[in-house]
């Protein structure tokens, strides 16, 4: 059954699906800019309570970050808005009651936002700075980035777009720009397509919600922490993770279809298709987007907003391919903002995955989940180049049917440490089926290693055995 807090969630946010159609009919630019920041203003102080002073002291301070320090807001942003997370989720270890779960959320996506704006104000400085030093825009692309990804916000403004009610709760992450698109579109009357392509995604969102109520009632993460679930036999407690996984996974999908729903009705993240808007981003061919200003008839969709592709979830055959699928924007915001930043390339991932991990949380089952995906990766990749590639078509296909078998219980093994959160929890659950996860990580890794040995390669499958090897003597033997 849902909590009352849940219950509360849920309300507000498929309240705020039809609330859109109230916003397209406000045709004043700053009125709608208002209208959007004092509801979502209002919803969080509705879930947050007197918590909501943790959002406002974040995004007023790094607001004036971002308005004093153009060139360096982005560092500065970056180290004060995860600074302040890390004391928020100890705020206990102060005498200061812990934050609810709600509370949680918006902090997390105002996390994202804050940092996020300063990353585009700092790019945005960089290029005018460039500008003024040659007295020329010297390229077409610089001159389509100073027209369409140049952002000048004001004080108000940020305030204003921090506490947009539009993913205030559950996301999509979605940048300055594209919001204020939305805002300030001088065509706010075109028509475009708002309620067929909600229409369209929200019955998922309905058969969602309704498998993850389903599921509920019948697996709990309580009772998978419980002594008496220990009690039961082996195949019950491997296969336990299979119903929790479905119930987990289902009741993301559900908020995140209805917070992509609630976009289409506000027109947010809607661009034209030819101008190739990409999920988080908006659109990366800006050159078309720029001809389009002049066509009569344009097809949009609303990719930008795109947070979930299911079917790439359930049926890629591969770790990788499946984590692409999965909460898109906020992959946008890692890549971009954390991995392509990061000078030193072998350390990109593992430094994207543990600032992903410290994102969602401090529980260390965040960690232990988190920091495994670069090895069942190298993993996959190792026996891909191995194997895969050098069979035939027919052979492909039966790879594959197996690759995904092993992907979704590798996302099953992971998303119990993200369920039972401590570290106690996880590593009994783990212990109890023997490590299954990681022991088949290295037995691929090893079987992958034997026909590619190049030196690198090698390093990491050493790496591999270092750690799972540690795991067996502490836990098993």
């Amino acid at each position: 059954m849902l909590t009352p807090d849940e219950v509360v969630y849920a309300t507000l946010l498929v309240l705020s699906v039809p609330f859109g159609c109230v916003i397209r009919l406000v045709k004043d630019a700053k009125q709608r800019q208002l209208l959007c920041g004092v509801t979502g203003f209002l919803i969080v102080a509705i879930v947050c309570r007197w918590h909501l002073i943790h959002s406002l002291v974040t995004m007023l301070i790094n607001s004036a970050i971002i308005v004093l320090f153009k060139r360096r807001s982005n560092i500065l942003s970056f180290i004060w808005c995860f600074g302040y997370l890390a004391f928020f989720r100890t705020t206990y270890l102060f005498g200061i009651p812990r934050p609810p779960a709600l509370s949680n959320a918006v902090q997390l996506l105002m996390t994202l936002k804050m940092v996020g704006v300063a990353f585009e104000v700092t790019d945005t400085h960089h290029r005018n700075q460039k500008t003024n030093n040659t007295e020329e825009i010297t390229t077409e692309q610089a001159r389509l980035q100073h027209k369409y990804e140049d952002i000048h916000p004001s004080f108000l403004d940020l305030c204003l777009y921090s506490y947009c009610y539009i993913g205030i709760l559950t996301g999509p992450y979605y940048k300055y720009k594209v919001y204020i698109d939305m805002i300030e579109d001088t065509k706010f009357n075109r028509t475009i397509p708002t309620v067929e392509p909600m229409l369209n995604r929200i019955k998922f969102a309905a058969l969602y919600g309704l498998v993850f109520i389903l599921c509920s009632d019948y697996f709990s993460i309580e009772y998978a922490a419980s002594d008496e679930f220990y009690d039961q036999p082996f195949w019950y407690i491997l296969f336990y993770m299979v119903p929790m996984f479905v119930t987990f996974r289902m009741r993301m999908y559900s908020a995140w279809v209805l917070s992509e729903c609630l976009c289409m009705t506000a027109g947010l993240g809607v661009y034209p298709i030819e101008s190739s808007p990409r999920s988080g981003q908006g659109p990366s061919d800006l050159k078309k987007l720029e001809e389009s200003e002049t066509k009569d008839s344009i097809e949009y969709d609303y990719e930008t907003v795109h947070n979930l592709r299911e079917w790439g979830c359930e049926v890629s055959p591969t770790v990788r391919e499946g984590m692409r699928s999965w909460n898109m924007t906020v992959q946008y915001w890692l890549a971009t903002y954390v991995y392509r930043r990061v000078p030193v390339k072998s350390m990109r991932t593992v430094i994207t995955m543990s600032v992903s991990a410290f994102w969602h949380g401090i529980h260390p089952g965040y960690y232990l989940s988190f920091l495994l995906v670069p090895f069942i990766v190298w993993a996959e990749d190792l026996m891909a180049n191995s194997y895969r590639k050098h069979t035939t078509p027919q052979r492909q296909k039966i790879y594959d049917c197996v690759s995904w078998i092993l992907k979704m219980r590798a996302f099953e093994y992971m998303a119990m440490g993200f369920l039972l959160l401590t570290f106690e929890g996880t590593v009994r659950y783990w212990h109890s089926i023997y490590f299954m996860g990681h022991v088949l990580t290295l037995f691929f890794y090893r079987l992958g290693s034997n026909k590619d040995r190049a030196a690198g390669r090698f390093t990491q499958s050493r790496i591999v055995d270092v750690l799972v090897l540690f795991i067996l003597n502490r836990y098993i033997f």
